[in-house]
């Protein structure tokens, strides 16, 4: 059983490779969450069985500055579904014999009677105060250390990239397996004809979705060239429509958002973990701008900025008459980072023995 977090697409659209994985090793795959996500998965995924399992629901605010407040507020709810879901996994392991859990960052999955994997980058929960981000980091260890193993989605040596996240000064005690980039994009093989000189690929939570959609809708008109806008609406059908210069699409399912990149001069996206290693699988050139409140992305858009990887801006700050040139310009350095494989999973599997 596969289990992603339903806060953001990106938590489930990672788990494609696994899922692939585990599939072509003979083993039967059954994927847990809502219906946002299963619809999205059978456009990626064949031969695999849905069960419903709700969400966190996470809300979020139109003011950055109010996020610590309105996720704070939410804390008693997360609760009451980690604990639900845990009694429901309980159930489902003795009812239907799983032999393997792997749960992408949903706390509540682990249990003594079968092998659970928590698939994690983010061992580091980044905040402003140095106190707090040490206090999160034990209860997210806590959480982990129910698990069997603990599998992460970046390379082991350093410049890593997710930093600090994947990285930090102790390890959990349960062992530790580095996956690789996680990516349901292979690079192509050969470049492909250019087809739009900017992609923009909204995701996210609202509404701080819509607000930047709007940003960009107010500002693109002056920009030349020819621009698609994947707008990150996956439960709305994939009809395009076009203004002026603007292709128009609701949400492209994996193959298609592929080409969509491949064939981009240049993709203006979120600084979400799994987008980024989408990116430098195609190695492709980026302006990236965080999710404001997200401090995760807020970490991830600065530290790769530093690194010369990818060109960042804050929302608040975009204006894309100044910042798709300068992305353009960027020389592109994101150095030959491990892609996750099949041929990993005997380490991984390795793993959860040891554990037991």
């Amino acid at each position: 059983m596969v289990a992603p977090l339903d806060w953001g697409l990106g938590h489930t659209t990672r788990c494609i490779p696994i899922i692939k994985a585990l599939q072509q090793n003979g083993c039967a795959v059954v994927v847990a969450g809502n219906a946002v996500q299963r619809q999205l998965l059978q456009q990626e995924l064949t031969n695999v069985d849905y069960w419903h399992l709700d969400g966190y629901h996470i809300r979020y605010s139109k003011y950055w500055w109010w996020l610590p407040f309105e996720l704070a507020k939410q804390i008693p709810k997360i609760v009451r579904t980690i604990v639900r879901e845990h009694g429901w996994l309980q159930k489902q392991v003795v009812t239907h014999n799983i032999d393997l859990v792997i749960s992408d960052n949903r706390f509540g999955l682990f249990s003594k009677k079968t092998h659970c994997v928590f698939i994690t980058h983010q061992l580091t929960i980044k905040t402003p105060i140095a106190t707090v981000e040490k206090w999160l980091r034990r209860i997210n260890f806590w959480f982990i250390e129910q698990y069997d193993a603990c599998w992460i989605p970046d390379s082991e040596q350093q410049p890593s990239l997710a930093g600090v996240l994947s990285h930090p000064p102790l390890l959990p005690r349960i062992p530790v397996v580095y996956l690789g980039l996680l990516s349901r994009f292979p690079a192509p093989p050969l470049p492909l004809p250019i087809l739009y000189d900017y992609c923009f690929a909204l995701s996210g939570p609202e509404p701080q979705r819509t607000l930047l959609e709007n940003t960009i809708l107010e500002q693109v008109a002056n920009i030349p060239g020819r621009i698609l806008l994947v707008r990150g609406l996956p439960n709305q059908p994939t009809t395009a429509t076009v203004e002026n210069n603007v292709t128009l699409v609701p949400h492209l399912s994996g193959q298609t958002l592929l080409l969509a990149f491949a064939q981009s001069r240049l993709v203006i996206c979120r600084s979400g973990y799994t987008t980024v290693m989408e990116l430098v699988t195609l190695q492709k050139k980026a302006l990236l701008i965080p999710t404001p409140g997200q401090t995760e992305q807020a970490y991830l858009a600065q530290y790769l900025h530093e690194l010369g990887w990818f060109v960042s801006v804050q929302q608040h700050q975009l204006n894309l008459s100044v910042h798709l040139p300068e992305a353009l310009a960027s020389v592109h350095t994101t150095t030959s980072l491990p892609v996750f494989n099949q041929t990993i999973l005997p380490t991984c599997f390795n793993s959860l023995y040891q554990a037991s």
